[in-house]
Protein backbone atom coordinates (compact mmCIF):
# COMPACT_ATOMS: atom_id res chain seq x y z
CA UNK A 1 0.00 0.00 0.00
CA UNK A 2 2.79 2.41 0.88
CA UNK A 3 4.41 2.00 -2.55
CA UNK A 4 1.11 2.71 -4.30
CA UNK A 5 0.46 5.78 -2.17
CA UNK A 6 4.02 7.00 -2.68
CA UNK A 7 3.51 6.73 -6.43
CA UNK A 8 0.28 8.72 -6.19
CA UNK A 9 1.97 11.35 -4.04
CA UNK A 10 4.72 11.76 -6.62
CA UNK A 11 2.23 12.03 -9.50
CA UNK A 12 0.17 14.94 -8.17
CA UNK A 13 1.31 18.45 -9.14
CA UNK A 14 2.99 20.01 -6.13
CA UNK A 15 0.59 22.96 -6.02
CA UNK A 16 -2.39 20.57 -5.73
CA UNK A 17 -1.21 18.49 -2.76
CA UNK A 18 -3.80 18.65 0.02
CA UNK A 19 -2.69 17.02 3.27
CA UNK A 20 -5.91 18.09 5.02
CA UNK A 21 -7.90 15.27 3.39
CA UNK A 22 -9.31 13.19 6.30
CA UNK A 23 -9.07 9.92 4.39
CA UNK A 24 -5.26 10.13 4.54
CA UNK A 25 -5.51 9.54 8.28
CA UNK A 26 -8.33 7.01 8.16
CA UNK A 27 -6.30 4.91 5.70
CA UNK A 28 -2.95 5.72 7.35
CA UNK A 29 -1.55 6.80 3.98
CA UNK A 30 -0.30 10.27 4.90
CA UNK A 31 3.45 9.59 5.07
CA UNK A 32 4.52 9.94 1.39
CA UNK A 33 2.55 13.16 0.95
CA UNK A 34 4.38 14.83 3.81
CA UNK A 35 7.69 13.31 2.75
CA UNK A 36 7.33 15.05 -0.58
CA UNK A 37 6.39 18.38 1.00
CA UNK A 38 9.34 18.23 3.40
CA UNK A 39 11.64 17.53 0.46
CA UNK A 40 10.26 19.97 -2.11
CA UNK A 41 8.18 22.58 -0.29
CA UNK A 42 8.41 22.60 3.52
CA UNK A 43 6.34 25.79 3.41
CA UNK A 44 3.63 24.95 0.90
CA UNK A 45 0.63 26.94 -0.31
CA UNK A 46 -2.64 25.34 -1.36
CA UNK A 47 -4.96 27.83 -3.01
CA UNK A 48 -8.17 25.83 -2.74
CA UNK A 49 -9.43 23.03 -0.50
CA UNK A 50 -12.44 22.01 1.59
CA UNK A 51 -10.82 24.14 4.29
CA UNK A 52 -10.05 27.10 2.05
CA UNK A 53 -6.53 28.29 1.16
CA UNK A 54 -3.76 27.58 3.64
CA UNK A 55 0.00 27.25 4.09
CA UNK A 56 1.38 23.90 5.25
CA UNK A 57 4.50 23.96 7.43
CA UNK A 58 5.97 20.47 7.50
CA UNK A 59 9.60 20.53 8.67
CA UNK A 60 10.55 20.24 12.34
CA UNK A 61 12.56 23.47 12.46
CA UNK A 62 10.00 25.63 10.68
CA UNK A 63 7.18 24.29 12.85
CA UNK A 64 9.13 25.40 15.91
CA UNK A 65 9.73 28.80 14.30
CA UNK A 66 5.98 29.33 13.88
CA UNK A 67 5.02 27.85 17.23
CA UNK A 68 7.39 30.07 19.19
CA UNK A 69 6.56 33.31 17.38
CA UNK A 70 3.19 34.14 18.90
CA UNK A 71 3.64 37.82 18.13
CA UNK A 72 3.34 37.12 14.40
CA UNK A 73 1.34 33.89 14.36
CA UNK A 74 -1.93 34.17 16.26
CA UNK A 75 -3.96 31.42 17.92
CA UNK A 76 -6.78 33.83 18.64
CA UNK A 77 -7.47 35.17 15.17
CA UNK A 78 -9.04 32.24 13.34
CA UNK A 79 -8.57 29.62 16.06
CA UNK A 80 -6.29 26.59 16.30
CA UNK A 81 -7.81 24.21 13.72
CA UNK A 82 -7.59 24.26 9.95
CA UNK A 83 -11.35 24.63 9.49
CA UNK A 84 -13.13 28.00 9.39
CA UNK A 85 -16.44 28.08 11.26
CA UNK A 86 -19.33 30.06 9.85
CA UNK A 87 -19.94 32.65 12.60
CA UNK A 88 -23.66 32.59 11.73
CA UNK A 89 -23.91 28.83 12.36
CA UNK A 90 -25.15 28.49 15.92
CA UNK A 91 -24.45 24.74 15.91
CA UNK A 92 -20.73 25.44 16.30
CA UNK A 93 -19.18 26.36 19.64
CA UNK A 94 -17.85 29.86 19.07
CA UNK A 95 -16.37 30.62 22.47
CA UNK A 96 -12.64 30.99 23.14
CA UNK A 97 -10.63 28.83 25.50
CA UNK A 98 -7.13 29.80 26.55
CA UNK A 99 -5.51 27.71 23.79
CA UNK A 100 -7.21 30.10 21.33
CA UNK A 101 -5.99 33.24 23.11
CA UNK A 102 -2.87 35.28 22.50
CA UNK A 103 -0.76 37.01 25.10
CA UNK A 104 -1.35 38.73 27.40
CA UNK A 105 -4.78 37.08 27.90
CA UNK A 106 -3.53 33.54 27.43
CA UNK A 107 -1.10 33.13 30.30
CA UNK A 108 -3.38 34.10 33.26
CA UNK A 109 -6.09 31.69 32.11
CA UNK A 110 -3.61 28.89 31.50
CA UNK A 111 -2.05 29.40 34.91
CA UNK A 112 -5.43 29.01 36.61
CA UNK A 113 -5.29 25.24 36.02
CA UNK A 114 -1.49 24.81 35.86
CA UNK A 115 -1.22 23.83 39.57
CA UNK A 116 -2.93 20.53 38.75
CA UNK A 117 0.15 19.52 36.75
CA UNK A 118 3.02 20.48 39.05
CA UNK A 119 5.58 17.75 39.83
CA UNK A 120 4.33 17.55 43.43
CA UNK A 121 0.71 17.02 42.45
CA UNK A 122 1.65 14.53 39.74
CA UNK A 123 3.65 12.53 42.27
CA UNK A 124 0.55 12.40 44.47
CA UNK A 125 -1.52 11.17 41.51
CA UNK A 126 0.84 8.37 40.53
CA UNK A 127 -0.34 5.80 43.11
CA UNK A 128 -3.95 6.34 41.98
CA UNK A 129 -2.98 5.95 38.32
CA UNK A 130 -1.13 2.74 39.16
CA UNK A 131 -4.05 1.40 41.16
CA UNK A 132 -6.44 2.02 38.27
CA UNK A 133 -4.06 0.64 35.66
CA UNK A 134 -3.67 -2.55 37.70
CA UNK A 135 -7.44 -2.85 38.15
CA UNK A 136 -8.00 -2.52 34.40
CA UNK A 137 -5.25 -4.95 33.42
CA UNK A 138 -6.27 -7.56 36.00
CA UNK A 139 -9.78 -7.57 34.54
CA UNK A 140 -8.78 -8.24 30.94
CA UNK A 141 -9.67 -11.57 29.26
CA UNK A 142 -6.32 -13.32 28.81
CA UNK A 143 -6.22 -15.51 25.72
CA UNK A 144 -9.33 -13.96 24.17
CA UNK A 145 -9.56 -11.31 21.46
CA UNK A 146 -10.81 -7.88 22.57
CA UNK A 147 -10.61 -4.22 21.55
CA UNK A 148 -7.64 -2.65 23.34
CA UNK A 149 -8.98 0.85 22.64
CA UNK A 150 -12.25 0.33 24.50
CA UNK A 151 -11.01 -1.83 27.35
CA UNK A 152 -7.71 -0.10 28.14
CA UNK A 153 -7.00 3.16 26.28
CA UNK A 154 -10.43 4.73 26.78
CA UNK A 155 -11.07 3.23 30.20
CA UNK A 156 -7.84 4.45 31.82
CA UNK A 157 -8.28 7.89 30.25
CA UNK A 158 -11.91 8.14 31.38
CA UNK A 159 -11.00 7.25 34.95
CA UNK A 160 -8.31 9.93 35.10
CA UNK A 161 -10.54 12.55 33.47
CA UNK A 162 -13.17 11.90 36.12
CA UNK A 163 -10.54 12.44 38.80
CA UNK A 164 -9.21 15.66 37.28
CA UNK A 165 -12.68 17.17 36.99
CA UNK A 166 -14.15 15.68 40.13
CA UNK A 167 -16.75 14.27 37.74
CA UNK A 168 -19.17 11.53 38.82
CA UNK A 169 -17.13 8.35 38.40
CA UNK A 170 -20.01 6.24 37.14
CA UNK A 171 -20.57 8.75 34.28
CA UNK A 172 -16.91 8.97 33.26
CA UNK A 173 -17.47 7.69 29.72
CA UNK A 174 -19.60 10.78 29.01
CA UNK A 175 -16.40 12.82 29.17
CA UNK A 176 -14.86 10.70 26.42
CA UNK A 177 -18.04 10.99 24.35
CA UNK A 178 -18.05 14.79 24.59
CA UNK A 179 -14.37 14.84 23.68
CA UNK A 180 -15.10 12.80 20.55
CA UNK A 181 -17.99 15.09 19.60
CA UNK A 182 -15.78 18.18 19.82
CA UNK A 183 -13.87 17.31 16.64
CA UNK A 184 -16.76 15.48 14.93
CA UNK A 185 -17.54 18.07 12.27
CA UNK A 186 -17.58 17.49 8.49
CA UNK A 187 -14.64 19.82 7.83
CA UNK A 188 -12.46 17.68 10.11
CA UNK A 189 -13.83 14.19 9.43
CA UNK A 190 -14.93 14.46 5.81
CA UNK A 191 -18.30 12.97 6.84
CA UNK A 192 -21.13 15.13 5.54
CA UNK A 193 -23.74 12.87 7.17
CA UNK A 194 -22.96 14.08 10.69
CA UNK A 195 -26.09 15.36 12.40
CA UNK A 196 -24.77 18.74 13.53
CA UNK A 197 -27.99 19.59 15.31
CA UNK A 198 -27.82 16.43 17.43
CA UNK A 199 -24.12 17.02 18.06
CA UNK A 200 -24.88 20.50 19.38
CA UNK A 201 -27.64 19.18 21.64
CA UNK A 202 -25.32 16.60 23.16
CA UNK A 203 -22.59 19.16 23.76
CA UNK A 204 -25.18 21.35 25.49
CA UNK A 205 -25.96 18.38 27.75
CA UNK A 206 -22.27 18.36 28.60
CA UNK A 207 -22.38 22.09 29.32
CA UNK A 208 -25.24 21.60 31.75
CA UNK A 209 -23.34 18.85 33.55
CA UNK A 210 -20.34 21.16 33.96
CA UNK A 211 -22.57 24.02 35.11
CA UNK A 212 -23.99 21.78 37.84
CA UNK A 213 -20.49 20.88 38.99
CA UNK A 214 -19.49 24.56 38.93
CA UNK A 215 -22.46 25.51 41.12
CA UNK A 216 -21.60 22.74 43.59
CA UNK A 217 -17.89 23.62 43.80
CA UNK A 218 -18.62 27.33 44.17
CA UNK A 219 -20.22 26.52 47.54
CA UNK A 220 -17.28 24.40 48.70
CA UNK A 221 -13.75 25.14 49.91
CA UNK A 222 -10.98 24.93 47.29
CA UNK A 223 -10.15 21.36 46.29
CA UNK A 224 -7.90 19.50 43.88
CA UNK A 225 -9.85 19.47 40.65
CA UNK A 226 -9.83 21.64 37.53
CA UNK A 227 -13.25 23.18 38.06
CA UNK A 228 -12.47 24.21 41.62
CA UNK A 229 -9.18 25.73 40.47
CA UNK A 230 -11.00 27.82 37.87
CA UNK A 231 -13.57 28.99 40.43
CA UNK A 232 -10.93 30.03 42.95
CA UNK A 233 -8.72 31.95 40.53
CA UNK A 234 -9.48 35.65 40.05
CA UNK A 235 -8.92 35.47 36.28
CA UNK A 236 -11.45 32.69 35.71
CA UNK A 237 -13.82 32.92 38.68
CA UNK A 238 -16.63 34.41 36.55
CA UNK A 239 -16.10 32.27 33.50
CA UNK A 240 -19.51 30.67 34.02
CA UNK A 241 -21.14 34.01 33.12
CA UNK A 242 -19.94 33.61 29.51
CA UNK A 243 -21.58 30.37 28.30
CA UNK A 244 -19.53 29.95 25.12
CA UNK A 245 -16.21 30.68 26.80
CA UNK A 246 -17.18 28.34 29.64
CA UNK A 247 -18.02 25.39 27.40
CA UNK A 248 -15.02 26.00 25.12
CA UNK A 249 -12.72 25.85 28.17
CA UNK A 250 -14.34 22.70 29.54
CA UNK A 251 -14.06 20.98 26.16
CA UNK A 252 -10.42 22.03 25.78
CA UNK A 253 -9.57 20.44 29.12
CA UNK A 254 -11.52 17.29 28.27
CA UNK A 255 -9.98 16.90 24.81
CA UNK A 256 -6.51 17.71 26.15
CA UNK A 257 -6.87 15.09 28.87
CA UNK A 258 -8.33 12.49 26.55
CA UNK A 259 -6.81 12.38 23.10
CA UNK A 260 -3.06 12.46 23.71
CA UNK A 261 -3.05 9.70 26.31
CA UNK A 262 -5.75 7.53 24.80
CA UNK A 263 -4.35 7.45 21.27
CA UNK A 264 -0.74 7.09 22.39
CA UNK A 265 -1.73 4.04 24.45
CA UNK A 266 -3.34 2.53 21.35
CA UNK A 267 -0.63 3.66 18.96
CA UNK A 268 2.09 2.27 21.20
CA UNK A 269 0.67 -1.24 21.01
CA UNK A 270 0.40 -0.97 17.22
CA UNK A 271 3.99 0.27 16.93
CA UNK A 272 5.50 -2.46 19.11
CA UNK A 273 3.73 -5.09 17.02
CA UNK A 274 4.87 -3.46 13.80
CA UNK A 275 8.47 -3.46 15.01
CA UNK A 276 8.89 -6.72 16.97
CA UNK A 277 12.62 -6.11 17.46
CA UNK A 278 11.64 -3.15 19.62
CA UNK A 279 9.21 -5.29 21.62
CA UNK A 280 12.07 -7.73 22.29
CA UNK A 281 14.26 -4.82 23.34
CA UNK A 282 11.55 -3.71 25.78
CA UNK A 283 11.25 -7.19 27.32
CA UNK A 284 15.01 -7.37 27.75
CA UNK A 285 15.30 -3.87 29.24
CA UNK A 286 12.13 -2.47 30.87
CA UNK A 287 14.19 0.47 32.15
CA UNK A 288 13.70 1.90 28.64
CA UNK A 289 10.01 2.55 29.35
CA UNK A 290 10.32 6.31 30.14
CA UNK A 291 12.18 6.96 26.88
CA UNK A 292 9.86 4.57 25.03
CA UNK A 293 6.89 6.67 26.16
CA UNK A 294 8.35 9.78 24.52
CA UNK A 295 9.05 7.78 21.37
CA UNK A 296 5.50 6.40 21.32
CA UNK A 297 4.10 9.93 21.55
CA UNK A 298 6.40 11.03 18.71
CA UNK A 299 5.49 8.02 16.57
CA UNK A 300 1.75 8.37 17.13
CA UNK A 301 1.50 12.19 17.19
CA UNK A 302 -2.09 12.30 18.54
CA UNK A 303 -2.70 15.94 17.50
CA UNK A 304 -2.09 16.06 13.76
CA UNK A 305 -1.94 19.81 13.30
CA UNK A 306 -2.33 23.23 14.86
CA UNK A 307 -3.32 26.34 12.95
CA UNK A 308 -2.16 29.93 13.32
CA UNK A 309 -3.11 33.12 11.46
CA UNK A 310 -0.45 35.62 10.40
CA UNK A 311 -0.85 39.03 12.02
CA UNK A 312 1.65 40.62 9.63
CA UNK A 313 3.68 39.79 6.54
CA UNK A 314 6.45 37.32 7.34
CA UNK A 315 9.04 35.37 5.38
CA UNK A 316 9.10 31.71 6.39
CA UNK A 317 11.38 29.16 4.78
CA UNK A 318 11.87 31.40 1.78
CA UNK A 319 8.13 31.87 1.23
CA UNK A 320 6.21 35.11 1.77
CA UNK A 321 3.36 34.73 4.22
CA UNK A 322 0.84 37.58 4.02
CA UNK A 323 -1.08 39.17 6.85
CA UNK A 324 -4.30 37.21 7.40
CA UNK A 325 -2.99 33.96 5.85
CA UNK A 326 -3.85 30.64 7.47
CA UNK A 327 -0.69 28.79 8.53
CA UNK A 328 -0.97 25.13 9.53
CA UNK A 329 1.77 23.39 11.48
CA UNK A 330 1.65 19.68 10.69
CA UNK A 331 3.07 18.15 13.86
CA UNK A 332 2.66 14.70 12.34
CA UNK A 333 5.14 15.68 9.63
CA UNK A 334 7.59 17.43 11.94
CA UNK A 335 7.84 14.22 13.94
CA UNK A 336 8.84 12.33 10.77
CA UNK A 337 11.50 14.83 9.73
CA UNK A 338 14.57 12.73 8.82
CA UNK A 339 16.77 15.78 9.35
CA UNK A 340 16.04 15.41 13.09
CA UNK A 341 14.93 11.79 13.58
CA UNK A 342 16.99 9.16 11.80
CA UNK A 343 14.83 6.38 10.32
CA UNK A 344 11.90 8.51 11.44
CA UNK A 345 9.05 6.19 10.42
CA UNK A 346 10.28 3.46 12.76
CA UNK A 347 9.56 3.18 16.47
CA UNK A 348 12.95 3.04 18.19
CA UNK A 349 12.33 2.84 21.93
CA UNK A 350 15.87 3.89 22.87
CA UNK A 351 15.99 6.72 20.34
CA UNK A 352 18.37 9.23 21.98
CA UNK A 353 16.47 12.35 20.90
CA UNK A 354 12.88 11.10 21.19
CA UNK A 355 12.00 14.03 23.45
CA UNK A 356 12.66 16.50 20.67
CA UNK A 357 9.26 15.64 19.20
CA UNK A 358 6.69 18.39 18.63
CA UNK A 359 3.62 16.29 19.44
CA UNK A 360 2.87 18.47 22.47
CA UNK A 361 3.46 21.68 20.57
CA UNK A 362 6.18 24.17 21.33
CA UNK A 363 6.31 27.58 22.95
CA UNK A 364 3.64 29.25 25.07
CA UNK A 365 0.90 26.86 23.97
CA UNK A 366 2.83 23.67 24.73
CA UNK A 367 0.42 21.05 26.09
CA UNK A 368 -0.19 21.79 29.76
CA UNK A 369 -0.85 18.15 30.71
CA UNK A 370 2.04 16.57 28.82
CA UNK A 371 3.74 15.21 31.93
CA UNK A 372 0.50 13.70 33.20
CA UNK A 373 0.04 11.99 29.83
CA UNK A 374 3.59 10.64 29.96
CA UNK A 375 3.13 9.42 33.51
CA UNK A 376 -0.05 7.52 32.64
CA UNK A 377 1.71 5.85 29.72
CA UNK A 378 4.77 5.01 31.81
CA UNK A 379 2.79 3.51 34.67
CA UNK A 380 0.58 1.53 32.31
CA UNK A 381 3.54 0.00 30.46
CA UNK A 382 5.30 -0.82 33.73
CA UNK A 383 2.24 -2.77 34.82
CA UNK A 384 1.79 -4.39 31.40
CA UNK A 385 5.35 -5.67 31.58
CA UNK A 386 4.69 -7.07 35.06
CA UNK A 387 1.85 -9.23 33.69
CA UNK A 388 2.11 -9.96 30.01
CA UNK A 389 4.83 -11.23 27.73
CA UNK A 390 3.09 -9.61 24.79
CA UNK A 391 0.03 -7.62 23.78
CA UNK A 392 -0.44 -9.08 20.32
CA UNK A 393 -2.39 -7.28 17.60
CA UNK A 394 -4.44 -10.01 15.91
CA UNK A 395 -6.59 -8.15 13.37
CA UNK A 396 -7.01 -5.01 11.33
CA UNK A 397 -6.68 -1.64 13.05
CA UNK A 398 -9.54 0.82 12.51
CA UNK A 399 -8.59 4.49 12.50
CA UNK A 400 -10.68 7.64 12.57
CA UNK A 401 -11.29 9.83 9.55
CA UNK A 402 -10.04 13.04 11.14
CA UNK A 403 -7.44 15.61 10.09
CA UNK A 404 -7.03 17.09 13.59
CA UNK A 405 -6.87 14.14 16.00
CA UNK A 406 -5.00 11.00 14.92
CA UNK A 407 -7.56 8.73 16.52
CA UNK A 408 -7.83 4.96 16.68
CA UNK A 409 -11.18 3.20 17.10
CA UNK A 410 -10.31 -0.50 17.19
CA UNK A 411 -7.15 -2.48 17.93
CA UNK A 412 -8.01 -6.19 18.24
CA UNK A 413 -5.51 -7.82 20.59
CA UNK A 414 -4.79 -11.03 22.48
CA UNK A 415 -2.77 -11.10 25.70
CA UNK A 416 0.06 -13.55 26.30
CA UNK A 417 0.83 -14.02 30.01
CA UNK A 418 4.39 -14.11 31.34
CA UNK A 419 4.25 -17.81 32.27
Amino acid sequence: MYADEASRARGVPLEEIDVSRPELYRNDTWRPWFARLREEAPVHYLADSANGPFWSVTSHGLIKEVDTNHEVFSSEKGGIAILDFDPADERHIQGRSFIAMDEPEHRPERMAVAPAFTPTNLAELEPLIRERAIDILEGLPVGETFNWVQEVSIELTARMLATLFGFPYEDRRKLVHWSDLTTAVPEVTGDDSIDMGRRYEELMEGAQAFYRLWAERAQQPPRFDLISMLIHNENTARMNEDPERFLATMLLLVVGGNDTTRNSISGGVIALNRYPDQYRKLRENPDLIPNMVAEMVRWQTPVIHMRRTALEDYELGGQQIRKGDKVVMWYISGNRDEAVFQDADRLIIDRPNARLHVAFGFGVHRCLGNRLAEMQLRVLWEEIQNRFRKVEVVGDVERLSNNFIRGIRDVPVRLHPLS
